[in-house]
């Protein structure tokens, strides 16, 4: 029988090159750059909020009363149990009421340089005041939700313990407050990529570790870095090219509705990518629902890049990598209606 020739051999005495195979990253230039752009979660807020107004925070957080039909809390459209958003194109309020646009995560809102798509609040106090005004959503006001807290008497030791000194601390102002300080201890730490930040390098696997180094190299990172993976900054949705009505539907000019200058048209604060993976549907229309697609999209829309079925493959594992660990929210027993309690409109 003739002798069987390897195939390398065989090749390369043709004189023929086998194609060359991605190079792996290099984990300590990687993480170098890696850390110029990005900085891990800590594993517990800083500073601690009080918790004397983390726990009236979190019983606020799933009050349903605090709406105008006793129907709504922050909870239903931000779920602690779905990574803080409702899976939903765009939420149900008042009536059953569509909003207009996708709500975005609450978990590591903190960390965002102000909330909301279009930016409008500066913090998370003026964020939780906001659906509670709004006719489409929770449609109460500021006098009635303080009505309503001064009618479940149960609230009142919860709020003298969390305002101590305050002649009257069952206010609009000083429950937005706490509702801000419950939603600053709602981070997710220990995320395989932040283990990977601090120096293990086993956390990430080759093929994130390429998503990471495409995620730079393709100008991802110019827009989402810091420590949110975006959130602390504004862009045009469409730099380069227009993405689909659907898409970034026409009627929907972003920040400008909030500045009414002309360069802020379909300009939008950049989404922050913790746990994305958790997240879908994206974008602040939520019409894509494959977490594949909008890499595509963004690609496309952002970057004017062509990226491969391999590179989308290695970007969404980055991508996946940012799901850090949920924090531990027991429910609240919230305190009972009486008869000083104004009733639901429905």
């Amino acid at each position: 029988m003739p002798r069987t020739v390897p195939l390398l051999v065989l090749l390369l005495t043709q004189g023929l090159v086998l194609p060359a195979a991605a190079e792996a990253p290099d984990d300590a230039a990687l993480r170098k750059e890696a850390l110029g752009l990005f900085e891990p979660i800590p594993p517990k807020p800083e500073p601690v909020p009080d918790p004397a107004r983390v726990e009236l925070g979190r019983a606020l957080f799933f009050e349903p009363r605090l709406s105008e039909g006793h129907n709504i809390s922050c909870n239903t459209c931000h779920n602690l149990g779905t990574g803080g958003a409702d899976l939903a194109s765009v939420s149900l309020g008042h009536r059953w009421q569509k909003g207009g646009r996708n709500s975005p995560t609450v978990l590591n809102a903190v960390y965002n340089t102000a909330q909301f798509w279009d930016g409008r609040a500066a913090n998370l106090a003026e964020q939780a005041g906001g659906p509670m005004q709004n006719p489409v959503e929770m449609a109460s006001n500021p006098d009635h939700v303080t009505e309503m807290l001064s009618g479940i008497h149960g609230y009142a030791p919860l709020f003298a313990r969390a305002f101590p000194g305050e002649a009257d601390p069952v206010s609009f102002a000083n429950a937005t407050a706490a509702i801000a300080a419950f939603e600053e201890t709602l981070i997710t730490p220990d995320a395989p990529f932040d283990r990977w930040l601090r120096g293990d390098d086993t956390a990430l696997g080759e093929k994130e570790k390429q998503g990471l180094q495409l995620f730079i190299s393709e100008g991802c990172a110019s827009c989402h870095n810091g420590r949110n993976i975006g959130g602390n900054g504004y862009q045009p949705f469409g730099l380069v090219e227009t993405p689909d009505a659907a898409v970034r539907p026409p009627d929907d000019k972003g920040r400008f509705a909030v500045t009414k200058t002309a360069s802020d048209e379909y300009t939008f604060r950049v989404a922050p990518l913790r746990n994305v993976a958790l997240t879908p549907p994206y974008f602040h229309s939520g019409a894509v629902w494959d977490l594949r697609t909008a890499v595509q999209v963004m690609a496309t829309a952002q970057l004017g890049a062509n990226v491969n079925e391999a590179q989308v493959d290695e970007m969404v594992a980055f991508l996946v990598s940012l799901t850090g660990e949920a924090p531990t929210v027991v429910y609240p027993v919230l305190p009972p209606s009486t008869a000083d309690t104004p009733r639901p409109k429905p």
